[in-house]
């Protein structure tokens, strides 16, 4: 019997998709649930999953190919492989080599391949004797780490070779080349303005350093960064100032009686930003949970549309990087942005002395259509002074 492989329902915000990687090919035998190909849209990768148990037939949507919601993908014999069943039975040798080939998660098969791991040699623990990415993390965490080294240096590895004059033209995903026209979109629509202030990082870090080991342990492990602070600093600022946490809507100013923050990641795939639901709720620890959460799907491509749709401010940390001052781009239909950069020790007068202190640049772009200088500015003061001594957000003064 031949079953159909089609495109999934595409959300209305989404028209069409590209087949990015066809994970069978023609002959290859599936299992029930297990993943046949991914289609990259310009918000997400959605998988596509075997039906039944077969043998893949036909690919009629190469990869690179623009498909539609619901277009035909390829096709699946489910009766292949009972007609194979005999031939296994007649030669155990070929069966037993194909049955101990294990079944790996796109995650799992990343995390091989970075750590040169074969994946006969990973122990599956998910259904079916999958290798899920904690299996893989595991194996990868037992591997010495002389044996892991040839990958991190490929990965090191220039595009091109000293001297190389040749040029290699790929296609720009559609994330990026999405991000790309929003950005530009941004920029030509908006009265975009950026102010700056400067936080006194000393605080956060001593009460960082004191705690975060108690942190660690009463929360199951999570770990006490500093973008929880800078998270929860933003909502009781956005309460302050609500105009820097609306939207314009056409002629309309939308006001939020509620703080959905984006939090911009960075993948391979491109920049996304997933959305803190009501984070004027979320402790410290919910939010760093859901941050790591977020940034492991990112990596892995798993974010989804609602996870990464409706937010009502964004924070982006270019300071990871080393960034030491930048001005973002806001993120439409939202009228503003945080970004938050390296810290960096410099001298500072206190008191009438010099003292080093740990310092970081706060950039706060936003839409001078609805935002004043004053609100900006104030936000960002607000910002500071929170982040400057803690113990406010916790008093709520």
């Amino acid at each position: 019997m031949a079953i159909e492989i089609k495109a999934p329902a595409f959300p209305e915000s989404i028209a069409d998709g590209t087949v990015a990687t066809w994970h069978k090919q023609v002959g290859e035998s599936v299992k029930r649930d297990e993943l046949i190909v991914d289609i990259e849209t310009d918000k997400v990768v959605m998988e596509v999953l075997a039906e039944a148990d077969g043998v893949i037939t036909e690919i009629v949507a190469a990869e690179g190919a623009t498909v539609l919601s619901g277009e035909l993908l390829g096709k699946l014999d489910t009766q292949a492989t009972a007609s194979a069943a005999p031939a296994a039975e007649a030669a155990p040798q070929a069966a037993a080599a194909t049955t101990a080939e294990p079944i790996l998660s796109p995650a799992a098969r990343k995390i091989a391949e970075e750590n040169a791991l074969n994946p006969a040699s990973i122990q599956g623990t998910g259904k079916d004797g999958r290798v899920t990415k904690e299996d893989a993390v595991a194996a990868a965490a037992g591997k010495p780490a002389a044996a892991a080294r040839p990958a991190a240096v490929a990965a090191e590895a220039p595009l091109f070779a000293a001297g190389d004059r040749t040029e290699k033209r790929v296609p720009m995903t559609r994330l990026r080349a999405k991000v790309a026209e929003r950005l530009v979109e941004a920029q030509s629509t908006m009265a975009m303005l950026t102010t700056y202030n400067e936080v006194n990082m000393k605080p956060i870090m001593e009460l960082r350093a004191k705690y975060k080991d108690l942190f660690e342990k009463t929360h199951n492990g999570t770990r006490l960064g500093f973008m929880s602070f800078f998270v929860k600093a933003a909502t009781e600022a956005l309460k302050r100032q609500p105009g820097v946490n609306a939207s314009i809507d056409g002629k309309d100013v939308v006001y939020h009686g509620y703080q959905d923050i984006g939090v911009a990641v960075s993948s391979d795939r491109g920049l996304v930003v997933p959305v803190l639901r009501n984070a004027e709720f979320m402790s410290l620890a919910e939010i760093e949970a859901t941050i790591r959460e977020y940034g492991l799907k990112a990596r892995d491509g798993k974010l989804t549309i609602e996870e990464m749709t409706g937010g009502t401010f964004t924070i982006s940390n270019g300071g990871v990087f080393g960034s030491l001052l930048s001005s973002p781009i806001v993120n439409p239909p939202q009228t503003a942005i945080l970004g938050m950069h390296k810290i960096q020790e410099r001298p500072m007068a206190v008191n009438g002395e010099v003292v080093i202190l740990p310092m970081m640049y706060l950039a706060l772009s936003y839409d001078h259509r609805l935002i004043d200088g004053k609100e900006a500015v104030t936000f960002l003061v607000t910002m500071k002074d929170l982040l400057e001594d803690p113990a406010r957000l916790l008093l709520d003064i």
